[in-house]
């Protein structure tokens, strides 16, 4: 599908919460979170920076890189797992504190956790390339912190804060930009291995039965290591695949920007795919796992730094809960 990034934009926190720090809240040695865990620092948003806010602001970044306005947005999709509210959707509460309440714009949530931003790329391409919606924003904006588990130290230390925004539209005839593949896939005996398993219907929010037994359920739990199994059983197969469903090979892949979900983890599996160190893009040490806006923040970075040019072939792989991996291949 000709199918063009227009413009990205981010916007991070302003405080730096260094692997020390998060040492001191866990009751570990000092420099372990840098050293075991492998995140040095990561952002933490205050309450002041909402998901929305974060989210407004990267997109007003975004509109910044493609010389365009608000009023040349059809749709905006927050992309994301860090709902503001159970209802009504973020893109809604973003669409407001853009100034863009009263306009009418298609705004909706695509929520598959930390591949959120991927699946909104992948179905989002077929609707602009039917001519439907002309310039489509997806905004990911994820607040971690707010959710995090002190009583598993090593998912803990993994995750930071931030948003990142991209506007997509169609490709002009005489431009190399497209979409040349996706592929989604979802294994649900790994449902339990990754969750917050309160906060919907199963274990409702009403305060009144809110226990200290019960209150730990509205944190995030991770099996790392079994997650980790289970993904390194997968992905081989998911990616060879989408390649031979693309007819590449990892060779013509300029480069892979994955989900950060671990140093370890990100280490296995790069050497497990056999992809060299330079095509594989890391940030985890100054962002950590920064959920649905892992992805797309280490493509901005990769742009930005000059790794990623116009015409490369890049890789969007990852992970979620789920178990889900997917991937989408795109020539930039």
């Amino acid at each position: 599908m000709k199918i063009k990034i227009k413009g990205m934009g981010i916007y991070l926190p302003k405080q730096v919460v260094t692997g020390e720090e998060i040492d001191k809240i866990i009751g570990k040695k000092i420099g372990w979170t840098s050293n075991y865990v492998g995140v040095k620092e990561r952002r933490y948003a205050n309450n002041e920076e909402t998901v929305s806010i974060m989210g407004k602001n990267a997109i007003l970044e975004a509109l910044k890189d493609a010389s365009m306005s608000l009023e040349d947005i059809d749709v905006i999709c927050y992309a994301g797992a860090s709902v503001e509210q159970i209802i009504p959707s973020t893109a809604c509460l973003i669409q407001r504190h853009l100034g863009l309440g009263d306009s009418g714009i298609s705004c909706f949530d695509i929520n598959s956790t930390c591949l959120s931003f991927l699946s909104a790329l992948d179905n989002l391409s077929y609707v602009i390339e039917s001519g439907r919606y002309k310039n489509v924003v997806i905004v990911t904006s994820e607040k971690a912190s707010a959710a995090i588990n002190t009583k598993e130290p090593e998912s803990f230390a993994l995750f930071g804060d931030g948003a990142v925004a991209m506007i997509i539209g169609k490709a002009s005839e005489n431009e190399g930009a497209r979409i040349i593949n996706a592929m989604h896939r979802t294994y649900g005996d790994g449902a339990d291995l990754c969750s917050i398993p309160a906060g919907g219907s199963k274990i409702p929010p009403n305060v009144s039965s809110v226990t200290r037994e019960s209150e730990d359920q509205f944190k995030f739990h991770m099996n790392g290591k079994k997650l980790l199994k289970l993904s390194f059983q997968k992905i081989p197969k998911f990616l060879e695949d989408l390649l031979e469903k693309s007819n590449l090979t990892l060779k013509d892949i300029d480069m892979v920007c994955p989900h950060q979900a671990s140093t370890s983890a990100m280490r296995l599996i790069r050497k497990k795919l056999n992809i060299p160190e330079e095509k594989f893009m890391v940030i985890i040490e100054k962002m950590g796992n920064m959920i649905a806006a892992s992805i797309p923040m280490a493509f901005y970075i990769a742009v930005k730094e000059g790794k990623v040019k116009r015409g490369n072939k890049v890789l969007l792989m990852g992970t979620s809960a789920g178990l889900s991996i997917g991937g989408v291949i795109l020539e930039y």
